[in-house]
């Protein structure tokens, strides 16, 4: 049995609707979206009187989470694949699967002199380690080789790549210093518009597949209303504000 996810509880308290107890919606949520759905979670249960309880990790660790039986009534995917193999294999509810944002990726330092807005210091490769989450567990992983391979360095910063269980690892081992730069997602970095710290490289979307992010009602949240109303919220206009707000396209 894998260990479980850690748990970060995102309502105030209990919420009561004519007397009872609003209904509980545990998500496991993508590692890049963890800022947006901590910023949504409160807004969510205000319009709703629901509680959001939420999950994070790798993508693929999310999935083996999934196969052994962890409790979750809704998945927010780092990727569209995902999602879809789990609704091959029979584990979501029919014709729940949507796109609920795109992301971006970026190659990032907490240096604020180090990247000038360009691939430069990536190509002259001054640096002694380059961050990047587990491509084989996390899409933003799987992009940053991506973008490696098209420009040419992948043999070139192979010793000097660590690498992260996922993309909250990836950008702490930056944030701590115990990398120069590093490609995480650009939300981790990101609000209204511009880079919050640091200095950045915002890696062009022709140069790796589209991050396409999907969630899903997985079966156990088949009948839970608090599922529903996360899922349709998150369709919505403040959501979307919310998530735009973090450099996701939609």
């Amino acid at each position: 049995m894998l260990k479980p996810l850690k748990h970060s509880l995102l309502a105030l308290g209990l919420v009561f609707t004519s007397g009872a107890i609003a209904d509980e919606v545990k998500v496991a949520v993508a590692a890049n979206f963890t800022a947006p759905i901590q910023a949504i979670a409160p807004e969510f249960e205000k319009a709703t009187g629901h509680k959001l309880v939420a999950s994070f990790g790798a993508t693929g660790q999310i999935y083996a989470q999934i196969k052994n039986g962890a409790p979750f009534d809704v998945f927010l995917s780092a990727d569209d694949n995902t999602p879809a193999k789990l609704e091959s294999e029979g584990d979501i509810v029919p014709g729940s699967r949507f796109t609920y944002a795109i992301g971006s990726l970026v190659l990032w330092s907490a240096d604020a002199s180090y990247l000038d807005g360009s691939d430069a210091a990536l190509k002259a490769g001054q640096f002694k380690h380059l961050s990047i989450a587990n491509p084989k567990a996390a899409p933003y992983g799987l992009a940053a080789t991506q973008v490696l391979d098209k420009l040419g360095l992948t043999e070139a910063v192979k010793s000097k790549l660590v690498e992260g269980q996922n993309i909250t690892q990836a950008h702490q081992f930056v944030s701590t210093g115990n990398a120069e730069l590093g490609f995480v997602a650009l939300s981790q970095v990101y609000k209204d518009g511009q880079v919050t710290s640091g200095s950045a490289w915002i890696v062009p979307d022709a140069m790796y597949d589209p991050i396409k992010q999907d969630a899903v009602i997985l079966k156990q949240g088949a009948n839970n209303p608090a599922a529903a109303a996360l899922v349709e919220y998150l369709k919505g206009p403040e959501a979307a504000k919310v998530i735009k707000s973090f450099g996701y396209k939609l």
